[in-house]
């Protein structure tokens, strides 16, 4: 059955907040509290943000465990022309959480998809880390081990844009080992936990470092782990690399110091940005 664009309702998909209850748009709001029916991974977990808001609309669960259940229904709810939100226990449904198989079916009918832009725990990350870079990917959680786990730490080492990777509180130290061994304990690396929440806390540092920060004990709350690229294997801007030594020179460092920085920021030979700079300042 193929969805009437004008008589079958709109799929609203609803990102909500990853932690702080007031990380919520105004426009999700509003759709929350005009739409029949929200579709909720726990809607035990989705209760609070509603109350919180004066928001009293009907909710379904719709997760891993009911999706081959719950799916026809809710498709049934939208062909019969009636609106649908989707929403999951933080962030935005499909990013490494239920709903994409919903979303997937509607749009194959032809159904009309809107989505609700909100709090995202990996732009948060990418922005907090500070060494994502401008350029940057997005992995999910990886797979816990084996061959394809393997591969995966290994395009991530050659990579030259920086990783963003979720990961279990418990699984954190075991990850950045092997991300330790795969891009090299130099690597610079950050660990963010429990975004926008009153624990919130980033770590950063060279891959072993924040490995030796954590220790033993294991992180509680939700994590997200951001990786560097190889700037290594990436073209060099030698100009701007001495360019940025030259600020730090006029600053009062020296020369040598300067070319240092410089150098362990990029992931270049310091020799190279000290002997550029001595050039660039030959008469």
């Amino acid at each position: 059955m193929t969805a009437s664009a004008s008589a079958a309702g709109r799929l609203y998909v609803v990102a909500t907040p990853i932690g702080n209850l007031a990380d919520i748009s105004l426009r999700a709001i509003e759709t929350l509290r005009i739409v029949p029916l929200i579709a909720a991974e726990d809607t035990r977990m989705s209760r609070r943000l509603l109350v919180r808001h004066a928001i009293d609309t009907r909710m379904v669960s719709f997760h891993a465990r009911n999706a081959e259940r719950r799916l026809p229904e809710l498709l049934d709810h939208l062909r019969a022309g009636a609106d649908l939100a989707l929403v999951t226990d933080a962030g935005t449904p499909g990013v490494s959480d239920p709903g994409e198989e919903l979303v997937r079916a509607w749009a194959g009918e032809g159904g009309r998809v809107v989505p609700i832009p909100g709090a995202s725990a990996v732009l948060a990350a990418v922005v907090a880390s500070g060494v994502a870079g401008p350029r940057w990917t997005f992995e999910g959680f990886l797979p816990r081990s084996g061959r394809i786990r393997r591969e995966r730490l290994a395009r991530i080492a050659a990579d030259e844009r920086g990783c963003v990777i979720y990961e279990a509180p418990g699984r954190v130290t075991a990850t950045l080992g092997d991300l330790a061994a795969a891009c090299g304990p130099e690597r610079p690396a950050a660990v963010c936990r429990e975004l926008t929440k009153l624990h919130e806390e980033v770590r950063r540092g060279r891959a072993s470092e924040v490995l030796a920060s954590i220790g033993e004990a294991p992180l509680r709350g939700e994590v997200v782990v951001v990786v560097e690229g190889d700037r290594v294997g990436a073209p060099v801007d030698l100009d701007a690399a001495v360019a940025e030594a030259r600020a730090l020179v006029a600053s009062g460092r020296r020369k040598r110091d300067a070319a240092h920085a410089v150098a362990d920021r990029l992931g270049i030979s310091a020799n190279q940005v000290y002997r550029a700079l001595l050039d660039a300042d030959v008469p």
